[in-house]
């Protein structure tokens, strides 16, 4: 057969290509489903198709976005394109309320990357950053917390997480109904060689506007020599959450607590200070001593209920912060995760 005598296939009939993009309805543009096999924590946000702006997505579906939040607590926004702060600040406008909150009262060093958006906790890599929730010796705390992961360590890093409900749950009855009776007494020392100045934790090198800030947040406050100050404060160890009525641990008693210093530091501490001027330490909220053995219960509850899970760049991470305690295992190399804290709750 000649080569003149193939016949070419013919397309006339067919009409134009449509080279219209598909549409997607957009309901159907993210899906949700667990990270870790059977786990509750934390639920996962992901795109169905590359290129879907999530900040706009939840602005369209702020409700069903709510209902996942309340149902689960924790969500983790994986697979959309949030790879600096603004793309990050849209995603907390869109999944709160009202502005962002302010660090004030700091038990760590921060500083602020964008308008309400701050680095995490700067402390040692090769340390790592107990479970805790986020200010829960604040008179007023954020009802929501965020995280976002710009970049990934090398090694480690991860930012585990907890139900504090099932925290609570753990503890034996006597070491519940004690801390629910008298609370947490956190007691602080500043300017005593280790540790924040109080002009950083405060944001202010006004004595006056230290003490206002104090009385109104209801806390007792004592200059000592050379400027130093040392505050006093009493909160709840157990709190009903606002929008459940559940009961949850909500303290940071044994965070703050000596025990949970390593042993040289504890050692260290208590002989140059003694413990009336340790940096931080708590009490029950009557003033007696919190036996070592109890914040030991403590820490073990909030290690058996620890989920861990490795970052990607670009997740957002939302949590129910008066659910669901927070850490920081230690890392290698640069890590950049970013927070921001919304909807101020507790005593007026």
């Amino acid at each position: 057969m000649k080569g003149s005598d193939i016949q070419k296939p013919s397309f006339k009939g067919l009409g134009a290509v449509d080279r219209r993009p598909v549409s997607v309805p957009r309901d159907n543009l993210v899906s949700l489903g667990p990270l870790l096999p059977g786990g509750a924590l934390p639920q996962v946000v992901r795109p169905a198709m590359e290129g879907v702006d999530v900040a706009a997505w939840v602005n369209d579906h702020r409700e069903l976005v709510a209902s996942w939040f309340r149902a689960h607590r924790a969500l983790l926004f994986r697979g959309f394109d949030i790879g600096s702060v603004p793309a990050f600040h849209a995603l907390v406008r869109a999944t709160s309320t009202g502005e962002l909150l302010q660090y004030k009262d700091r038990s760590t060093p921060r500083h602020e990357v964008g308008q309400g958006i701050y680095v995490s906790t700067i402390y040692p890599s090769a340390q790592s950053i107990n479970m805790h929730n986020e200010g829960t010796y604040w008179r007023r705390f954020p009802k929501k917390l965020y995280f976002c992961a710009l970049k990934v360590a090398d090694e480690g890093g991860e930012t585990p997480i907890a139900d504090v409900r099932r925290v609570l749950a753990r503890l034996s009855p006597e070491v519940r109904e004690r801390f629910r009776a008298l609370g947490v007494l956190y007691v602080r020392n500043y300017n005593d060689g280790l540790g924040l100045p109080w002009q950083e934790v405060f944001q202010s090198d006004s004595r006056e506007e230290v003490e206002a800030y104090c009385r109104g947040n209801a806390i007792a406050y004592e200059w000592k020599d050379n400027g130093r100050l040392r505050t006093r404060q009493v909160r709840p160890a157990v709190r009903i959450h606002p929008d459940t009525g559940e009961e949850v641990w909500f303290n940071h008693g044994a965070f703050f607590h000596v025990s949970s210093l390593d042993r040289p530091v504890r050692e260290a501490l208590l002989a140059d200070f003694g413990e009336e001027g340790l940096p931080y330490n708590t009490y029950y909220g009557d003033g007696t001593p919190i036996p070592p053995e109890v914040a030991g219960q403590i820490q073990d509850a909030y290690r058996a209920e620890r989920v861990v899970f490795p970052w990607q760049a670009g997740d957002v991470l939302l949590l129910d912060n008066l659910a669901v305690a927070h850490g920081r295992q230690p890392y290698v190399g640069e890590r950049q995760v970013v927070v921001a804290m919304t909807e101020p709750h507790g005593d007026d």
